[in-house]
């Protein structure tokens, strides 16, 4: 038997490709279309597919109106209720009547309006050679174990990735999108460590 694995707000794939990999009926959803293989992508909003019998979910959810990295438009997005709508987005995901949840997000408002994150973790330690602290929310599942740490406090990646330094992006259309998707040695750690579980 096949476990159902949904990976909401993910475009890029990786994460739900790394559990396919690893035998689970791995789903991505998204309003966005799929950077990968799109058979196994429900371009559709996630709320809708929670109920549909899921063992496990990772969601990514927006962090625009959320991260301490946007703190000088908070008063705006309170104001026009931008920022209470995503926190209400995030509270489903966190609710979602799945058996085992993480729910990923940089630094954010999520712990002080929701609840402090179970685990934060940062790319180094799974391989690549970049500082971006990632929160994970946790429901019935341990925290990631680093996988490429020996004690220097970068790790070289594996192989080396080709993008720029996230917080040396320049201003442009799909910078939002270059600097969310989940690296490789993150999605891979997910799917060795979680997937597993799911079989136990």
């Amino acid at each position: 038997m096949k476990h159902r694995v949904l990976v909401a707000c993910e475009y890029s794939a990786r994460v739900r490709d790394a559990f396919r990999a690893k035998g689970c009926d791995a789903w991505s959803c998204d309003l966005e279309p799929c950077e990968g293989d799109s058979t196994w992508h429900l371009k559709k909003d996630v709320l809708s597919v929670l109920d549909d019998g899921w063992d496990l979910m990772i969601s990514h959810p927006p962090c625009t109106h959320l991260a301490v990295s946007g703190a000088r438009h908070f008063a705006k997005k309170i104001a026009d209720g931008r920022q209470q709508q995503a926190l209400e987005f995030v509270q489903k995901l966190l609710n979602a009547s799945i058996p085992r949840i993480a729910l990923e997000n940089p630094i954010s408002i999520i712990s002080s309006r929701i609840r402090k994150p179970d685990q934060i973790v940062q790319p180094w330690m799974f391989g690549h050679s970049e500082t971006k602290a990632t929160c994970f929310w946790l429901k019935n599942l341990p925290p990631l174990m680093p996988t490429h740490c020996d004690g220097d406090l970068f790790c070289q990646p594996e192989p080396a990735e080709k993008l720029p330094k996230v917080w040396l992006m320049p201003p442009s259309e799909t910078r939002w999108k270059d600097r969310s998707r989940t690296y490789k040695g993150i999605a891979q750690a997910m799917a060795d460590q979680w997937a597993p579980l799911l079989y136990a």
